[in-house]
């Protein structure tokens, strides 16, 4: 098979046990689901699905120099994901933490033939399923992994329209060392928390009004997106058209609420004289910028 990544380029996957889980239901269905939680004529910046971010963790771990075991737990690590990823948290939590599919990875797993597929080739659930395990595709804020790094390159390419040739630059300047890796990456802003804020509240109103079910949010983004446009409901009309827009801004005429998203950041390790250092001691003005924005997420935004 060859999967052609928009960072990555065309890559050949020759690997039994991925080939065959990229054929099953379970991967394919992250074709249909956008990896920023909310679909392009919602969101005001152009994205691409999970199921692209999915792959190019593997390829990328796989450039890495990661195991095959960590390739595969790269491939399924975002499978248990509802429709609207982590817009998902925001409706069926608080949101602020953004972590609610993790849990539900192992369990997830064991319901679907993919755990014949992990068995089939002496793999276990437990271990794919334990970011913990898996250095290289998982790491804790402020680390750098190859999930970060990959969504932070897309981003770059599909919603800020950065060319390649500097994308692989930072691709070039990419470094495992001892299972860590150093890179670079960027934050969110305002229009992020407010997109899911908004979006999250229209997917609530139309749980509440019974327009929707939470089993419809093992199925496609699609699916509920049809059914919420099809309704007549003027909340979620007013909401949808909001999110139209390029711009929202600090909407008044819903409800006045403090909210919180999670401080997505990095401060990267970087070899320096055979021993890793942050960032932010060598530079101050990075470590400045990183307290400053810690300091306005942790007061959260008013909506």
């Amino acid at each position: 098979m060859i999967i052609n990544d928009k960072i990555y380029g065309k890559i050949k996957i020759n690997e039994p046990i991925i080939l065959e889980l990229l054929k099953t239901p379970q991967v394919l269905r992250l074709k249909g689901m956008s990896n920023y939680g909310i679909p392009d004529k919602y969101y005001h910046y152009k994205g691409y699905s999970r199921y692209e971010h999915v792959t190019g963790v593997m390829i990328l771990l796989k450039r890495l120099g990661a195991t095959l075991e960590e390739q595969v737990a790269g491939l399924l690590h975002d499978v248990s994901h509802f429709a609207f990823s982590h817009v998902a948290d925001w409706v069926f939590s608080d949101g602020g933490e953004e972590e609610l599919a993790d849990t539900l990875l192992e369990k997830f797993i064991r319901k679907t033939d993919l755990v014949k597929i992990l068995e089939k080739f002496n793999f276990y659930v437990k271990r794919i399923s334990n970011g913990d395990l898996f250095p290289l595709l998982e790491k804790k804020i402020p680390d750098l992994c190859a999930d970060r790094v990959d969504y932070a390159l897309k981003e770059l390419r599909s919603s800020w329209g950065v060319k390649l040739e500097r994308i692989n630059n930072y691709l070039e300047d990419l470094t495992n060392f001892k299972n860590r890796v150093v890179f670079i990456d960027k934050e969110s802003a305002f229009e992020t928390v407010m997109r899911y804020y908004l979006f999250s509240q229209a997917l609530k109103i139309a749980l509440k009004k019974k327009l929707i079910s939470k089993s419809d949010f093992l199925k496609s983004e699609e699916f509920i997106l049809k059914k919420l446009e099809k309704s007549n409901d003027k909340e979620i009309k007013d909401i949808l058209n909001l999110l139209k827009k390029k711009k929202i801004g600090r909407i008044r005429k819903f409800s006045q609420k403090r909210i919180y998203k999670k401080f997505r950041h990095v401060d990267p390790k970087v070899l320096l004289d055979g021993r890793l250092v942050k960032v932010s001691k060598i530079f101050p003005e990075f470590k400045k910028m990183l307290e400053k924005h810690s300091k306005i997420n942790k007061k959260g935004f008013i909506v």
